[in-house]
């Protein structure tokens, strides 16, 4: 944006001062004297932009009183870092000595050198093309005549582009440098300014919104001092391949529209055409004419980076292959000549869009993917993300390609679906229709942008800063663990502090006079429990070295159910030795399940059955209670190993709704009835509401007529529809309260209920039992689909919650949709591992080999926990 006035440089001067980071340069007026004068300062508040759409190129040549404005609001401010190439000469020109939170990237190119940088010297367009693979550099017009005017298109290109180039190299510098070199005394410099009376949303990529669903902590760090924010598996052993490998494959779209020789292999019919000799074709002419020099040049400057190459090669040429099927399949809708230029559309497109959001301000969006390309087999435009390991968080990569598919519908006006390929370890290809994306745009995009603001505006030392990573499994994978750790800290002990930014905490109602009940007694280990873990120890000893594994017996614990034997390998002795003699050890320890084996902290457990297995009685761990209608609401899950209950909290987004899943005989309706009765046992029916689905008709018996029940017991499809649709309805209804109110949640407005004396909305918890079965008809099944994602999206804050269970966990029941709006995760016995991974997700199998009857593994947002759950012999309600 080039601007020339006194007052639209002012503008953008006060817009800037709001940033947390800036990059700039400038171009000086007859630089050759021993005078010369600042033509131009450009300045670019994004560090994602690589086509220079968020430059402002300021024209001070004429307007001395720009640049002292500029140095006030923005060179003096400490709360901004200054990001220049070579700082030194750019700062004579704008404060000099009084300039503060400087950045140098040119120091920070020497300080890993040229060598280690792989690159000829360390100038800025050299950095640019080398480390940031940018083609087309102009040279040439910083020796232009900068004090002329007008300007021409040529010079404000090139003043743009400068900026770009700086940005995207001081990213790729930290990379190099890695987290030690951004302390956490720099992020508390460079921290947001929320109560600045004129903010102003930043902008979002579709990164952003990854990170944030990935982690709202990571995406806080990431967005002020633009630290790394990829979650990369540990068993990913590929790294530093990403952005020579997306520059090759985008070398490979190019080159095989430019050279006609591709498009004549594609010559015969579509059925003649073999994908393994087309692919091979394919590989070799773009080996010869791109990847053979890229590997001579990058070889002649770093002799040791042929096994990272080798690596790269290998993925390009299962992306070819991949291609090669979707030209094959295209062959019968377009001719040889039009094929390649009708499948690729376009690559590293950028799109950028605003929402209006539901606090009635605007979020402006950008999103930048790798390739656009039509399968003639749907008839459907495809986005395509490429990604060089495998996904951390499938929900938040479903939320970035969603953003992306709306984004080009938003132009295009058409169905756009989304695929994601992982090249490494092996090619995988994660595919979603359109249907699938819209739904997740329409019931989680908009909400999680305005979240997305919010965490934003929080400023280190205050209260509630933003929430942890909804999937505790993925902070050992953070490249910010440390710094996470301690910055956040202050934030969480502090006391609740009201400001404008800030909602208030309820405070608790009037304590509620109750009858004192006995506390509950769970049984407790006895000598004859410990013998047997002792024995059970020493017979694993003895069978694992039988074997030629050597391990030691650590302990045991006792479970109701099972007990965790520890053993430690001796040194030598890889743990995966002990993992694969799983159907050993049921053999010749006679059980009927493989027992499950998992490498912990210092030792390997072991789980074995107990004999005989013990109940883990409801009264022995719960009594009634009374409860604040605004205390959090809590069920109970099941008994751990240390004989404790435990128990989630629905206000909790881990936790806030759950799937089920267990077979028949693994103990889910027992579960399922003592998790209703740990509610009814501590809220009144005025302080809870219970929506009951059971097509069954045998499952709630006895919670037929309680006055818990916001409705009947729904044992119909019909019935079903229209309480799902009455449960969307008053989430509606309510969030319509709260924006009247000024409150943010249910507990909150409760709260602002009784100071007022007026009525309270009870949390409503709807338990759908054999989901399944509503599933057999296309038209039930869809509408069910629509409320579930809706409710599982949006419902936590209204105080609605879902407890999806079924018997029959298949994916087309259970979608990734679905399943990405259900944070919290059971699962019983399952018939099998594929049932045990769509319920637990990823590879989680294990649940095949639990024991039944309420012997469980539990996820909510930490560790997976194997827990016996509670069994209520007899269904008793307390009294109003």
């Amino acid at each position: 944006m080039y601007l020339h006035q006194p007052d639209d440089i002012e503008t953008a001067i006060t817009r800037l001062s709001r940033a947390s980071q800036l990059w700039i340069d400038t171009e000086t007026a007859d630089w050759w004297t021993k005078s010369p004068k600042l033509s131009l300062i450009q300045v670019s508040d994004d560090g994602s932009d690589r086509r220079g759409d968020s430059v402002y190129i300021l024209d001070v040549l004429q307007h001395p009183d720009s640049i002292r404005l500029f140095i006030e609001r923005i060179m003096v401010n400490p709360q901004i870092e200054k990001i220049f190439h070579n700082a030194v000469y750019d700062v004579k020109f704008l404060g000099k000595s009084n300039a503060q939170n400087i950045t140098c990237t040119l120091k920070l190119a020497r300080k890993l050198g040229k060598q280690r940088l792989g690159v000829p010297n360390l100038q800025l367009k050299t950095l640019a093309a080398e480390l940031c693979q940018f083609s087309e550099i102009d040279r040439d017009s910083q020796g232009s005549n900068w004090g002329q005017r007008p300007l021409k298109p040529r010079q404000l290109h090139y003043a743009k582009l400068d900026v770009v180039y700086l940005a995207q190299v001081h990213r790729h510098l930290l990379t190099h440098l890695g987290q030690s070199d951004t302390p956490p005394e720099s992020l508390e410099e460079r921290s947001f300014v929320s109560s600045n009376p004129n903010f102003t949303a930043p902008n979002f990529t579709a990164t952003d919104v990854r990170v944030a669903k990935e982690c709202p902590r990571l995406f806080y760090l990431g967005h002020h001092s633009k630290c790394r924010t990829v979650f990369i598996p540990q068993e990913t052993q590929i790294s530093g391949v990403g952005n020579d490998f997306h520059r090759l494959a985008q070398e490979f779209v190019k080159l095989a529209a430019a050279d006609s020789r591709f498009s004549q292999r594609l010559t015969p019919p579509s059925e003649q055409l073999e994908v393994e000799q087309l692919s091979q074709d394919m590989q070799q002419l773009f080996y010869d004419r791109c990847f053979y020099p890229y590997l001579m040049q990058m070889i002649s400057k770093n002799p040791d980076s042929a096994q990272r190459l080798e690596q790269i090669w290998q993925g390009l040429q299962r992306l070819i292959y991949h291609y090669a099927e979707l030209l094959k399949r295209n062959r019968q809708n377009f001719e040889p000549n039009d094929i390649i230029a009708k499948t690729f559309i376009g690559s590293e497109l950028l799109r950028k869009r605003s929402y209006q959001l539901a606090n009635g301000e605007e979020q402006t969006v950008s999103g930048q993917f790798d390739n656009l390309v039509y399968d003639g087999d749907r008839r459907r435009l495809c986005v395509v993300e490429y990604k060089t390991y495998q996904p951390a968080d499938p929900s938040a990569q479903l939320m970035q390609v969603a953003l992306y598919a709306d984004l080009v519908h938003h132009q295009r006006q058409e169905p756009v679906d989304a695929a994601v390929y992982c090249v490494f370890p092996e090619f995988q290809v994660y595919f979603y229709d359109w249907d699938e994306l819209r739904s997740m745009r329409d019931m989680a995009l908009l909400p999680h942008l305005q979240q997305m603001q919010d965490w934003l505006s929080w400023q280190p030392d205050h209260p509630n800063p933003p929430p942890k990573t909804y999937e505790e499994r993925l902070c050992p994978l953070c490249p910010q663990q440390n710094t996470c750790q301690t910055f956040f800290l202050a934030g969480e002990q502090a006391s609740p502090v009201i400001s404008p930014s800030i909602a208030p905490k309820p405070t608790p109602d009037p304590p509620v006079s109750v009858t004192p009940n006995p506390t509950p007694t769970p049984p407790t280990i006895v000598k004859s429990d410990l013998e047997e873990g002792k024995k059970l120890g020493q017979q694993l000893t003895d069978v694992f070295n039988a074997f030629g594994v050597e391990v030691t017996y650590e302990g045991a614990a006792i479970g109701p159910s099972f007990i965790r034997v520890r053993l430690k390998p001796k040194l030598g002795v890889k743990v995966s030795s002990l993992l694969r003699l799983s159907d050993d050890l049921q053999v010749q320890l006679g059980i009927s399940v493989p027992p499950m084996i998992s490498p912990q902290a210092g030792f390997v457990s072991v789980d074995l059955p107990r004999n005989p297995a013990q109940i883990a009685l409801f009264e022995q761990y719960l009594t009634p209670q009374s409860l604040s209608v605004t205390a959090p609401v809590r069920v109970a899950i099941g008994v751990n190993l240390e004989n404790q209950l435990v128990e989630a909290d629905l206000s909790d987004p881990n936790t806030c709704h759950f799937l089920v899943g267990g077979t028949t005989g693994s103990g889910k309706s027992e579960f399922l009835r003592a998790l209703l009765l740990s509610l009814t046992q501590r809220r009144s029916p005025d302080h809870l509401k219970l929506a009951l689905v059971d097509p069954k008709r045998v499952t709630f018996p006895e919670f037929e007529n309680i006055p818990w029940l916001l409705s009947p017991i729904v044992k119909d499809s019909d019935r079903a529809i229209a309480l799902m649709e009455d449960l969307v309805l008053e989430m509606e209804s309510r969030y319509r309260a709260f924006e009247a109110s000024r409150c943010n949640d249910l507990p909150t407005y409760n709260q602002h209920c009784l100071e007022r004396n007026k009525p309270i909305k009870p949390p409503i918890i709807c338990l759908f039992d054999e989901y399944a079965d509503f599933m057999a008809e296309k038209e039930v099944a869809k509408v069910l689909e629509l409320s579930i994602k809706r409710l599982g999206a949006m419902a936590r804050a209204a105080g609605i919650h879902l407890i999806i269970a079924t018997q029959r966990p298949e994916a087309k029941v259970v979608t990734p949709l679905i399943r990405s709006n259900l944070p919290g995760r059971i699962a019983l016995k399952t018939a099998s591992e594929a049932d045990s991974s769509i319920i637990l997700g990823g590879k989680q199998g294990q649940a095949q080999n639990l024991l039944g009857k309420g012997d469980l593994l539990y996820y909510g947002g930490s560790k997976l926990q194997r827990l016996q759950s509670l069994f209520a012999p007899k269904i008793e309600f307390s009294k109003p």
